[in-house]
């Protein structure tokens, strides 16, 4: 938990403590820490007045690096189209983005948090990612100290920044509480395969029993997933941020056992494009890391500060429905039968956002049945929730709030 001190991220008290210690494994390290507090590299230098509450590690001699766990880049998106009347569908171009992140284990040596097992987020220097690779780490250490210093800790269904620093090659070191090494990526990969297994063995299919309790602990545990992830949604927009960047992969998850699901705990991450939504930050001009965002909003005619905060949370709404989409989808068919690519071409272009006519397409295709199924359930609940979210009109598109007291993730439709 982060211990509170009175304007400890203001550049008059950011104090650092580095040891010297030959025996650290960044002794070589030099930190400069303060530079990217201070330099919030979002087209200009903005006053930290918000970031005075939470306690952040900024020693590197107070960590210790372990193994590199994996690493993965973003998609640039250089162009959009969409309707003008609504904003909601648009076609995108896109290419691959110049920054790539590296995941290392580790824990805290030294402190009030020592052996807290850590994953350290590394961005590259300038040199490697240029001065991209240094607003997403600004912008995401940022949105993190807002709301760790606005929340007085942190809300359940957030990752917990715990410190960083920055290296003399230039490289940025976020490190967060290590919540879980899994995703839910990684949960519906691990059970589109399991169903692949059972089928190709033959199992349950002589047992309608136990089949049928596998799905119901399925349900459970996807309805328990999403409401996770959107109460970290709901729990940002509350606090004027945006996510921009919700996907399978932005959920962290502490177990993927379907038995486990009494103990599951989603939280989101990957805050580099998160977006400060207050009114009086939108009536000044935006930042680099958000241009893309409020083109399309311009696009769907959200012009004032209002509308385009409105426009920002619908934005981030749609995500969550494709990530919807995809966990009502993928755990539930053989590996192989559907990806979240192909569901958004389904999804965007070959319906239109047109749900009644995808769930015809759907119940053509028995690998698709069960997913067909699911969201069946409560006289069509999950797909009344699924096309609320999908509203090409944005302004028709739910709060985080509604979506988490709709009928079907109540689970009074179950």
């Amino acid at each position: 938990m982060l211990m509170a001190a009175p304007d400890c991220l203001s550049s008059s008290c950011f104090t650092l403590y580095n040891n010297n210690n030959n025996n650290s494994l960044f002794s070589s390290l030099h930190s400069k820490w303060p530079r990217l507090m201070k330099n919030n590299s979002l087209g200009r230098t903005r006053p930290l007045t918000r970031l005075c509450k939470a306690s952040l590690i900024t020693s590197p001699d107070s960590f210790e690096v372990g193994r590199l766990v994996g690493s993965y880049g973003f998609i640039n998106i250089t162009s959009y189209s969409g309707f003008k009347d609504t904003g909601g569908l648009r076609a995108q171009k896109m290419r691959d983005g110049s920054v790539n992140i590296r995941l290392y284990e580790g824990r805290v040596v030294g402190g009030p948090l020592r052996g807290t097992p850590i994953l350290f987020k590394v961005y590259p220097g300038k040199r490697v990612g240029g001065s991209e690779a240094d607003m997403m780490a600004a912008n995401e250490l940022n949105a993190h100290a807002v709301l760790q210093s606005t929340l007085k800790g942190i809300g359940q269904n957030l990752i917990l920044l715990v410190g960083g620093f920055e290296t003399i090659t230039g490289e940025q070191w976020l490190a967060f509480r290590n919540h879980g090494k899994y995703s839910a990526a990684d949960y519906a990969k691990f059970t589109s395969e399991k169903i692949s297994q059972i089928r190709s063995q033959g199992e349950y299919y002589w047992n309608p029993f136990a089949q049928a309790e596998m799905i119901k602990r399925r349900r459970h545990f996807v309805i328990k997933l999403l409401r996770g992830a959107m109460s970290g949604l709901a729990l940002m927009h509350n606090n004027d941020r945006l996510h921009q960047s919700l996907g399978p992969a932005s959920v962290v998850l502490n177990t993927v056992a379907e038995r486990e699901a009494a103990y599951l705990v989603p939280r989101l991450r990957d805050l580099a494009f998160s977006v400060d939504v207050r009114l009086s930050y939108l009536e000044e001009s935006s930042g680099a890391l958000s241009e893309g965002l409020w083109r399309r909003a311009s696009a769907a005619g959200a012009f004032t500060p209002m509308e385009k905060r409105t426009f920002g949370i619908a934005d981030d709404i749609y995500e969550a429905g494709l990530l919807f989409a995809y966990l009502a989808f993928v755990p539930f068919c053989e590996a192989g039968a559907v990806d979240i690519l192909s569901l958004q071409r389904l999804l965007e272009s070959t319906f239109q956002l047109d749900l009644e006519a995808m769930r015809e397409y759907c119940l053509a295709d028995d690998r698709l049945l069960e997913a067909v199924t699911f969201l069946d359930l409560g006289d069509g609940a999950g797909w009344e929730l699924l096309q609320a979210m999908l509203n090409p009109n944005f302004r028709k598109r739910p709060s985080a709030e509604a979506v988490l007291n709709h009928r079907f993730m109540t689970r009074a439709v179950h």
